[in-house]
């Protein structure tokens, strides 16, 4: 008689599948459990700095909008701040910034946005700075482990940024590289194959 283990296979590897949004932004699947959901708010109405919106759409490798991904967004105050204990400054982060949000697709067209303040610079390791950026991470159907990457402003010098320097194909730093469209409005597109594929970070 055979064993178990002779006759067992592998399973297929897990990704976030249809129930991601059910446990972790459950609104968007239609569950109203919160009176306020999780993630909704990055900076409070009286968190100083300039308001804008970051919209896009994460696109799969024929182009095609994900209209079932989930990203996370993590990013510093005006001055640079991260309120975080790790940030040593954290205890002079603006009041009413959490610097922390969940962005859902809209389900009909894959376009996600966010509201937000401008980001400052950041101190880096061994005192570099960082240009104004905003980190990202995706998770979504066919993904294993969630993508991060970041994104920054066409309107800020990120030329002595020193993770943009580290992308060797100098023409896939424009990836990361958010376009404004119009005052206060950036547009940043997610793909996640393909031509124009966006550098990911290994973190």
């Amino acid at each position: 008689m055979p064993q178990p283990l002779d006759y067992l296979k592998e399973t297929p590897s897990q990704t976030a599948g249809p129930y991601v949004h059910i446990g972790l932004a459950p609104g968007a699947a239609g569950f109203q459990i919160y009176g306020r959901e999780l993630g909704h708010e990055i900076a409070a109405p009286e968190v100083p700095g300039e308001r804008i919106r970051v919209e896009g759409v994460v696109f799969d490798g024929t182009g095609a909008p994900v209209r079932d991904a989930m990203i996370e967004v993590w990013q510093a105050d005006a001055a640079g701040i991260h309120p975080h204990p790790e940030d040593p400054r954290h205890a002079d982060c603006a009041p009413g910034f959490r610097g922390w949000g969940r962005v859902i697709p809209d389900f009909e067209t894959g376009l996600w946005a966010f509201d937000t303040i401008k980001p400052g610079v950041v101190a880096g390791r061994m005192g570099r700075p960082l240009a104004p950026h905003i980190s990202l991470w995706i998770v979504a159907r066919g993904i294993n482990i969630g993508l991060a990457t970041r994104m920054y402003f066409d309107d800020e010098d990120n030329s002595a940024d020193p993770v943009l320097a580290l992308i060797e194909q100098v023409h896939r730093r424009g990836t990361l590289i958010a376009r404004k469209t119009a005052p206060g409005l950036y547009r940043f597109d997610i793909r996640l194959q393909g031509e124009g594929e966006t550098v990911f970070l290994d973190v």
